[in-house]
C-alpha cells in the first residue's frame, strides 16, 4: 500500500513536533506500507520571509520571492529525513527540481503540469520513506515557483495521483473539516463525510481547511482525502465524490476577509464594455469572484466586483490607465464575503431566505450576491463578519446534530 501524507506547518513547528510526525510516519512504514510525506516550511516561517523582503524592498519582485520561499519547505524536509535517520529508519528529502514538479511560470500562484515520480519510486525501492517539498515547482526557465498559500495539499494530491496511491492524508492543527471556523463559531460541528464539491466550494470561500486546487485535483482524479489532526488520532473527515447518505441542506458557513469591493461607475452602456474589462484584468492574472452589473441609465452603466485585498489597488491602476471613459472608481476593501454550502440546496426552496433573514435579524447589512447550485454568498461590511457567521450557523441549526 502507497500511502501519500502531507503535513501544515503548524505540525512541524518545532522539534517536538517534528519527531511527532516522523513517529506517525514510521508506523505506516513499519506496517510495511510505502510513505510518501509532503511537508510545508516550519511554523510562521513563511511570513518570517515575507517581513524580511518587505524589509528590504517594499515591493519585491515575484521571482525573486518564490526564490525565498523555497527555503521554508526544504528546511522542513531535511530536518525531518534527520529526525527519520536519528530514529534508524532511513529516509530522503527531496526538492521541485530533484522529483521534478513542473508548473507553469506565474510566479506566486503557479499551476502543476505534471510530475516526474521515478526519483519517488526509486527511493521506495529502497524501502525509504520520501519526504517532498510542498507548495514549490519548477517552470520552464528553470525557476523555482510556488503554487499560492497552502499548495503543499495541492502538491500530495498531484503526487498521490501521479503515484496511483491507495491513500491521500492531509494532517492539519484541526480535527477535520467542520461547519464552520470553530475558533469563530464555537458551535461548530466536524463532519465525518463531504462531498468535492462541497469542499471545493468551501475551500473557494474562505474555509482554509484545504487549498481548493488541491480539492479540483482530487475531484479530476478520483483521490479519496482524509483531513485529520496531527496532534490526536480521531477519525477526521473523508472528501469523497458522493458521502452515500441524503445530502445535507446546508453542509457549513465559511467566510474570507481578504475581499475588497471594486465599483467602476458611469462605464459606457455598449457591447463588449465588460469584455474589455474582465479581459484585461484576466490577463493582469487577477482572479474575479462576484460581480454585479447595474441597469442602463442615460448610456452608462456600472459594473461592481470582487477581488483579494492583495490585487485591488492593482486592478485601480490598471481600470484607469486603460479603460478609456467612466465617471469614478471606488474600492473598498473594508468587506468580507460570507457564504454557506450545501448539496441540498439544489432540491430545497427557501434556503437563500433563510440566510438572508438570520443577518436581517442581526441588523446586518447585504452589499452584494451570489449563487451557485450548492452555494450561497453575501457581501457585507468586514466588521460583522463574525456575528454573521455565527446567526447564520444558528439559522440552520447547524451544530445541533
Amino acid at each position: 500500500m502507497l500511502i501519500v501524507k502531507k503535513f501544515g506547518g503548524t505540525s512541524v513547528g518545532n522539534t517536538e513536533r517534528i519527531f511527532n510526525v516522523a513517529k506517525r510516519c514510521i508506523e505506516d512504514w513499519q506496517r510495511g506500507n510505502d510513505v510518501v510525506v509532503v511537508l510545508s516550511a516550519m511554523g510562521k516561517y513563511t511570513d518570517e520571509l515575507i517581513d524580511m523582503a518587505k524589509q528590504v524592498n517594499e515591493n519585491p519582485p515575484k521571482r525573486e520571492m518564490d526564490m525565498l520561499f523555497t527555503l521554508g519547505e526544504q528546511m522542513s524536509v531535511s530536518l525531518m529525513a534527520m529526525a527519520m535517520n536519528s530514529l534508524k529508519v532511513p529516509a530522503i528529502s527531496l526538492n521541485a527540481f530533484q522529483v521534478a514538479m513542473h508548473t507553469t511560470s506565474v510566479y506566486g500562484n503557479a499551476r502543476l503540469k505534471r510530475i516526474d515520480v521515478e526519483r519517488i519510486r526509486h527511493e521506495l525501492e529502497q524501502r525509504k520513506i520520501v519526504i517532498v517539498t510542498g507548495f514549490q515547482g519548477i517552470n520552464k526557465y528553470d525557476d523555482y515557483t510556488t503554487l499560492g498559500r497552502g499548495g503543499s495539499d495541492t502538491t500530495a494530491v498531484a503526487l498521490a495521483a501521479a503515484l496511483n496511491a491507495d491513500a491521500c492524508e492531509i494532517y492539519t492543527d484541526v480535527d477535520g473539516v467542520y461547519t464552520a471556523d470553530p475558533r469563530k463559531v464555537k458551535t461548530a460541528r466536524k463532519l465525518d463525510t463531504i462531498t468535492y464539491d462541497e469542499m471545493l466550494e468551501l475551500a473557494t470561500l474562505g474555509a482554509g481547511v484545504l487549498h481548493n486546487r488541491s480539492v479540483e485535483l482530487a475531484k479530476k482524479f478520483g483521490v479519496q482525502l482524509v483531513v485529520r489532526s496531527s496532534l490526536n488520532f480521531s477519525e477526521g473527515t473523508i472528501v469523497k465524490e458522493d458521502t452515500g447518505m441524503e445530502k445535507m441542506l446546508v453542509s457549513g458557513v465559511a467566510a474570507d476577509a481578504d475581499s475588497a469591493r471594486v465599483a467602476v461607475v458611469g462605464l459606457e452602456d455598449t457591447p463588449g464594455v465588460a469584455f474589455k474589462l474582465f479581459n484585461l484584468l484576466a490577463k493582469n492574472d487577477i482572479n474575479i469572484d462576484m460581480i454585479l452589473q447595474s441597469v442602463g441609465r442615460h448610456g452608462t452603466k456600472d459594473i461592481t466586483f470582487t477581488c483579494s485585498d492583495e490585487n485591488a489597488d492593482k486592478a485601480e491602476e490598471i481600470i484607469k490607465n486603460n479603460i478609456g471613459k467612466f465617471e469614478s472608481i471606488d474600492v473598498n476593501k473594508n468587506v468580507a464575503k460570507v457564504s454557506i454550502v450545501g448539496a441540498g440546496m439544489q432540491s430545497n426552496a427557501g434556503v437563500a431566505a433563510k440566510m438572508f433573514e438570520a443577518l436581517y435579524d442581526e441588523n446586518i447589512n447585504i452589499r452584494m450576491i451570489s449563487t451557485s447550485e450548492i452555494r450561497v454568498t453575501v457581501l457585507i461590511d468586514e466588521q460583522y463578519t463574525e456575528r454573521a457567521m455565527n446567526a447564520i450557523h444558528d439559522k440552520f441549526a447547524l451544530g445541533d446534530r
